[in-house]
């Protein structure tokens, strides 16, 4: 549906913006990756699924350069939660799908809040940023604010009380403004993020 819309776009409205938010229900349960990917159970079948999502966004990545909306286009692609990964996990598999982090999915734990968060955007993010980490705290309470900034819409006060403008990080380098976040958990636990330090 996704690659569909993108395709339709050009015909459609060629001079208006396209928002587009693809919320994917993988790699949440059930797990059933397409059998096209049985072959990369490396990491077991939650593995395989992990590589059904990228070749989904492949997909949409793919649209965009087709219908020449790739160049113009910022694109993020993040997730709500760390993997779950579990001990019996680690021991049979090599992969570390939370990387060096304690914990996993649904837990308090670096494992369950530190997730990849990439952006794309040719020609607005600056050639020296291109291909750069960035170790800011940020949060995805910070994307309704960013996202409007991009579009050059303006917020009205109180509508992304808990989230801060990252273009100017993203785009000249500057440093996020954020300072701590706030993290809990499923099971009722409550952390504070601050610098390199977490208070459960």
């Amino acid at each position: 549906r996704a690659v569909s819309e993108i395709e339709r776009h050009p015909g459609v409205d060629p001079d208006e913006p396209l928002f587009l938010y693809v919320a994917l229900s993988a790699p949440h349960t059930p797990w059933l990756p397409d059998s096209q990917f049985d072959a990369l159970e490396a990491a077991g079948v939650y593995g395989a699924f992990v590589a059904h999502v990228d070749a989904v966004v492949g997909e949409i990545d793919d649209a965009l350069r087709r219908t020449r909306m790739k160049s113009r286009t910022l694109l993020v692609f993040t997730s709500d939660n760390g993997a779950p990964w579990t001990r019996a996990d680690r021991e049979k598999y090599p992969h570390r799908a939370n990387g060096p982090w304690r914990g996993q999915k649904a837990d308090i734990h670096e494992g369950g809040h530190r997730v990849p968060f990439l952006m794309r955007w040719p020609g607005e993010i600056g050639q020296a940023r291109q291909g750069q980490l960035c170790d800011a705290l940020i949060c995805l309470t910070d994307l309704l604010p960013t996202l409007a900034s991009a579009a050059g819409v303006t917020l009205t006060e109180g509508m992304a009380p808990d989230g801060i403008d990252l273009l100017p990080a993203i785009t000249r380098g500057a440093t996020p403004t954020r300072t701590s976040i706030v993290h809990h958990s499923v099971d009722g636990m409550y952390a504070i993020r601050q610098g390199p330090w977490k208070w459960i």
